[in-house]
């Protein structure tokens, strides 16, 4: 019994390591889990899904034989392919979830997350996020020819590492106060999520209760798998062993 959790990966364009590393990731070690949660930004940018790029067909493909062998899928967008909807659902057999949600992990609630709506010190980034995903703006922009969506996309990736270059480390990553509160409102134990590129295991608590927070790496720099089993959990990138550590008891 087994339980993966991954983000960010970024797949794109010049990303073919991270792409062939990704892909046999799913096809050798996932096959004996039992379920498989994509917590967002698997792409480097999602414009629709009438409109995949190769890179979204190759691990459609990838993940629609893992489906088919018997693993459960799910995928929580991250904010570079929150467009992702029900046709790439259909075709590789994730459920879409939304950010956030609660799963039991072996006993422990656990709330899963992307990640950036904890980020509440980056005010001009939560400001474009809620701006962005407005229901009149996503109608308009999957209205416009695919090469039009292609060109704001890479426009808003360019203004979007621009903004992170000129912002303090402190400011892009979570806010404790957030982090508390997520923890309180949703009355669990224990949160997983991605975004930040700080892989790292939290303990902390939360109105005199113990917490914890996990925090998914990035595929570039190691810490890329967790992966969650009834006697504990431990992080790994695809390639190199990790120490392994224990999950929150009790």
């Amino acid at each position: 019994m087994a339980v993966f959790f991954i983000s960010d990966l970024h797949l794109g364009a010049g990303k073919t390591e991270i792409q062939l590393r990704a892909i046999e990731f799913l096809s050798q070690e996932t096959p004996y889990g039992d379920a498989l949660y994509i917590l967002g930004d698997l792409f480097d940018y999602w414009i629709g899904d009438d409109a995949p790029t190769a890179e979204g067909l190759a691990i459609i493909t990838a993940l629609r034989r893992l489906a088919d062998a018997g693993v459960t899928l799910y995928f929580l967008s991250g904010n570079r392919d929150f467009l992702v909807g029900q046709m790439f659902s259909q075709a590789s057999g994730c459920q879409i979830l939304p950010d956030p949600t609660i799963i039991d992990l072996y006993g422990v609630p656990t709330l899963l997350m992307h990640g950036d709506m904890l980020c509440t010190d980056d005010v001009a980034y939560q400001r474009a996020r809620a701006r962005l995903r407005r229901p009149a703006i996503l109608r308009t922009y999957l209205a416009l020819p695919k090469s039009w969506r292609h060109t704001i996309a890479r426009g808003l990736r360019r203004q979007s590492q621009t903004h992170i270059q000129n912002q303090p480390l402190t400011i892009m990553d979570v806010n404790k106060t957030a982090v508390a509160t997520a923890l309180r409102v949703h009355g669990v134990k224990q949160l997983i999520h991605g975004h930040t590129h700080r892989p790292a295991v939290h303990h902390f608590s939360v109105d005199g209760h113990p917490r914890q927070r996990i925090v998914l790496g990035d595929w570039d720099h190691g810490k890329s798998v967790l992966t969650c089993t009834p006697e504990g959990f431990h992080f790994s990138d695809s390639r190199i062993p990790e120490p392994r550590f224990s999950h929150l008891q009790g």
